[in-house]
């Protein structure tokens, strides 16, 4: 039995998400959300909110022990790419490229 949630359109570079994502991989609830209430990362707010409603999920939908609760799974997704340009001096154009990602925790009762 399995709990999900997926936040998408995050407008943060994946991988300034993934630093914190590995962080909590394969952790209890209760210390994954210990370790991101402290982690000062932008990428912590978006991934405790995530890991907030996969728990939710798995409380309210499958009717979970929520003691009982780990992070089984847990990744970033690249999202669409915005590009933008800057310009430079002489009629140069640098590119800006803007990242977004998807976050998705899936998590699991310890038997």
């Amino acid at each position: 039995m399995e709990a999900k949630a997926i936040a998408k359109h995050i407008r943060i570079a994946p991988r300034k998400i993934r630093i914190v994502v590995d962080l909590i991989r394969g952790k209890n609830v209760a210390e994954a959300l210990a370790i991101l209430k402290f982690t000062p990362k932008v990428g912590s707010r978006v991934v405790e909110k995530t890991l907030r409603s996969a728990i939710a999920n798995a409380e309210h939908n499958n009717d979970m022990n929520v003691d009982k609760l780990y992070v089984s799974e847990i990744f970033v997704d690249q999202d669409a790419t915005m590009k933008r340009i800057h310009p430079r001096s002489r009629g140069q154009a640098f590119k800006i490229l803007k990242h977004s990602s998807h976050v998705t925790v899936v998590v699991k009762e310890r038997a």
